[in-house]
């Protein structure tokens, strides 16, 4: 099939309104007055309808310009996808990355990087998986993941600092613990811990990983704070969850405790690359704009 337009007559229209004038277009568009003049012209007479009308100083479009481009920019929009995409194609930008995130990591630093990665990358999907501890050290490890955000820095792999999370003691304003001024270790001792499971896979033999104060006489284990949360929400204990959870999800019904010589921690955060020089272009930029939004 032969078209009787070209793209280019119709990015010439388009430009022709954002700015004004026949005038303001040939010089974004680096033509002469002329040279504009004439394809828009052009355009007119293959079309056999008038795009344009001069008001004053001021060229406009018709009805039938504006009805017209309006379908027209979806078109110019398209094509301008498709070249973005076969240059990325072109210079080996991978189909689909992995980013393995620790558990403790707060998830809206990844998605607005993410969001930031996506606006300038659209043909690179992006499969999050979920870490933690000994998890976190498999994905780096066994190179499973292009980016990972851990704790601890692993042994040869080189880490930048992304972020801070803190940890809080809380219980549902229902528990006996959430009327006490102050809490002892022997107190909290004495009540249901809820903790999370390590997610690492236990067929390769390796232990799994325990972190932090484990001595409540009685453990409710989870796979994720989500769980905890809701948990902790319903009474059945206490746990040390993110503030970052706490505060988004929190609204009233549960209270931070206040722990003798225990009231809070802080877990480092950090970025790496397991594949080191193999990272390919679309993992390097995703990681350049987690990098942007570390919080040090």
């Amino acid at each position: 099939m032969r078209f009787r337009t070209t793209l280019e007559q119709w990015a010439t229209l388009r430009e022709i309104d954002r700015a004004g004038s026949i005038q303001a277009a040939a010089l974004s568009l680096n033509k002469s007055h002329t040279t504009v003049i004439y394809g828009i012209r052009k355009l007119e007479q293959q079309l056999g309808i008038d795009l344009l009308e001069v008001k004053g100083r001021k060229a406009v479009l018709t009805m039938y310009g504006r009805n017209l481009l309006r379908r027209a920019n979806t078109m110019l929009d398209q094509v301008k996808e498709l070249e973005l995409l076969s240059g990325q194609l072109s210079v080996g930008m991978e189909q689909e990355i992995t980013v393995a995130m620790d558990h403790l990591c707060d998830p809206s630093l990844l998605y607005a990087a993410m969001s930031r990665f996506i606006a300038n990358n659209n043909s690179t999907s992006v499969q999050v998986i979920e870490t933690s501890l000994s998890k976190t050290e498999e994905m780096v490890k066994q190179e499973l993941a292009d980016i990972a955000i851990i704790t601890l820095p692993i042994t040869n792999y080189p880490a930048e600092a992304f972020s801070v999370t803190s940890m809080l003691p809380v219980v549902s304003t229902s528990h006996p613990l959430a009327s006490l001024d102050e809490v002892t270790l022997t107190e909290l001792a004495n009540v249901t811990q809820i903790v999370i499971r390590d997610l690492g896979d236990s067929t390769l033999g390796k232990r799994k990983q325990d972190v932090g104060w484990l001595k409540g006489q009685q453990r409710i284990t989870v796979d994720n704070f989500d769980h905890a949360f809701k948990a902790v929400e319903s009474g059945v204990g206490f746990c040390r969850l993110p503030r970052h959870v706490i505060e988004s999800r929190n609204h009233g019904q549960l209270v931070v405790l206040n722990v003798t010589l225990s009231d809070l921690y802080q877990v480092p955060l950090h970025l790496t690359l397991p594949k080191g020089v193999q990272t390919g272009p679309a993992a390097l930029a995703m990681y350049t704009e987690l990098k942007s939004l570390r919080q040090t």
